[in-house]
């Protein structure tokens, strides 16, 4: 069997070269409603699902020591969670192909609110075994909810609306982060000192729960129907074996992607020296959770921008990714520049400060921890952006993403066990900074000889204009043999659905 009947036979054949015409919108009141299977009402669901879940996960760790005084237990909860999710997040993209999107992400959804529960039970009993099991459970959840999550966000839209995909999840899990920060902040705006109350705990695990209940109710991918009149792939499973293959051959087929990996290792890291270095240590307890709320606002705002800029048809994909880029380097540069000086006013071995946000000057560190954000939230949506663009196959963007948040959480992993360890800050603050200077620059080729102005799979299938630059992700040339052109002829969209036909 060639190696095109062999990947077609991984794909349901009533799917595998569909085009259909989308369904009429409804009205109500005069206002068209989407339908409930058009991708960017299933991206908006997701992106609820981390409002709720990594978003309140985020709105914890964010408070630093997840709202304990002494972030020793958060640092060996952290220590199993990133260490299980580097393990499981290597393979599970696996299980998302057996799974399916939908059941892939009810499984993620479980442990987050355990996870909160266990800081509960902290407060009372200072059980910290329960918090590194908590922890563990974690890891192994959420790499199953981040893996369903990145298969949504970059195979579901057409690749003109890629950009905005991200941008809009990025913008709803970071809406999460900031809602839950503002219930810390209103639970705790008279501590000054001390960890958060129980009732900040308690509506963390309520809202997660509705977290882990809403990934119940996602469309199968099979039914998505893009607006260009596209079905999503549905990807059959067919086998352990052939997926094992299919995560080695992802590697041997596109060995680009090992480019980014660190980029991936350094998308996690920083966190850890932003919140237990610099606001767990240097901020009393409420302000902790004002500089959250600006922190994760900022992220929106950025996320916002960044996606709509990586959208912008005026320029090609490719030059709009270069461009990226070095705004990117830029930012790298000047926000950890500008944090060096930050850095000189802490000491591990000394009490910090305890500022509060009516001290003076404490205008000037909120904006360097919002440019902390900020930055963070620019080098996610790239990270997503970029395997996007390098393929459209849920298959293989689910083995993308399981590269991705895997060795994401080795990173997180290897600087939760330095500041569990107590090393200097200086080490903590010059290896975020030279990781994330690093990964772009060893990244750079990729983006220079890899990304195209399209990325059209075999499977997709999808006709492609005239004069366009367009790439195989594989390596036979299936159009040139003829096959799947007729079948795509015959199913011809109507003229008002060609929105793939633009160049992204």
């Amino acid at each position: 069997m060639s190696q095109t009947s062999t990947m077609a036979a991984d794909l349901d054949p009533e799917h595998q070269h569909a085009v259909v015409v989308p369904k009429k919108q409804r009205t109500l009141f005069g206002f068209k409603v989407p339908r409930y299977s058009d991708p960017m009402v299933q991206i908006v669901v997701v992106g609820f699902i981390l409002f709720l879940n990594p978003g309140m996960y985020n709105a914890l760790a964010g408070l630093g020591g997840a709202g304990q005084v002494d972030p020793t237990a958060q640092n060996n909860a952290g220590i199993a969670l990133h260490t299980t999710f580097a393990v499981i997040g290597f393979v599970v993209g696996i299980a998302h192909n057996f799974l399916g999107t939908k059941w892939t992400m009810a499984i993620g959804g479980i442990g987050y609110c355990v996870y909160s529960a266990a800081f509960l039970c902290y407060n009372h009993t200072r059980n910290e075994g329960f918090v590194i099991f908590s922890g563990a459970l974690l890891g192994f959840c959420a790499a199953f909810l981040w893996c369903a999550q990145g298969v949504v966000m970059m195979s579901y839209p057409v690749e003109s609306q890629r950009g905005r995909a991200i941008s809009i999840t990025w913008l709803l899990f970071n809406l999460g982060a900031v809602i839950g920060a503002a219930v810390s902040l209103g639970q705790n705006w008279s501590v000054k000192a001390g960890h958060v109350t129980d009732g900040t705990y308690v509506g963390f695990i309520v809202l997660e729960a509705s977290g882990a209940l809403l990934c119940c109710f996602l469309t199968p991918s099979e039914k998505i129907i893009r607006k260009d009149g596209t079905k999503v792939q549905k990807v059959i499973h067919p086998g352990l074996k052939s997926d094992i293959l299919g995560l080695y051959t992802t590697l041997v087929t596109d060995p680009w992607v090992i480019l980014l990996f660190p980029m991936f290792f350094a998308s996690n890291y920083f966190y850890t020296y932003q919140f237990n270095d610099v606001n767990a240590y240097f901020f009393s307890t409420r302000t902790r959770a004002f500089n959250n709320i600006f922190y994760w606002i900022s992220q929106i705002i950025a996320a916002a921008a960044f996606g709509a800029f990586l959208d912008w048809t005026r320029f090609s994909r490719r030059t709009r990714t270069l461009v990226a880029w070095a705004i990117l380097f830029t930012l790298v540069m000047a926000v950890w520049g500008g944090g060096y000086k930050f850095l000189l006013l802490t000491h591990r071995h000394v009490k910090g400060p305890g500022m509060d946000l009516f001290d003076k000057d404490y205008t000037w560190y909120l904006l360097l921890y919002m440019s902390y954000g900020m930055l963070d939230s620019l080098w996610q949506v790239f990270c997503y952006y970029t395997m996007g663009a390098m393929s459209n196959d849920p298959r293989r963007l689910a083995y993308y993403t399981g590269f991705y948040k895997s060795i994401q959480a080795v990173g997180a992993t290897a600087i939760s066990k330095l500041d569990a360890d107590k090393v200097s800050f200086h080490i903590n603050f010059g290896t975020s900074w030279g990781l994330m200077a690093g990964g772009l620059v060893i990244a750079f080729p990729l983006y220079w000889f890899r990304l195209h102005n399209t990325e059209v799979d075999e499977e997709d299938f999808i006709g492609v204009p005239t004069g366009k630059e367009v790439h195989k992700s594989t390596v036979t040339d299936v159009a040139a043999k003829g096959e799947g052109s007729a079948t795509v002829s015959e199913k011809k969209a109507p003229d008002d659905h060609h929105e793939l036909d633009k160049a992204s």
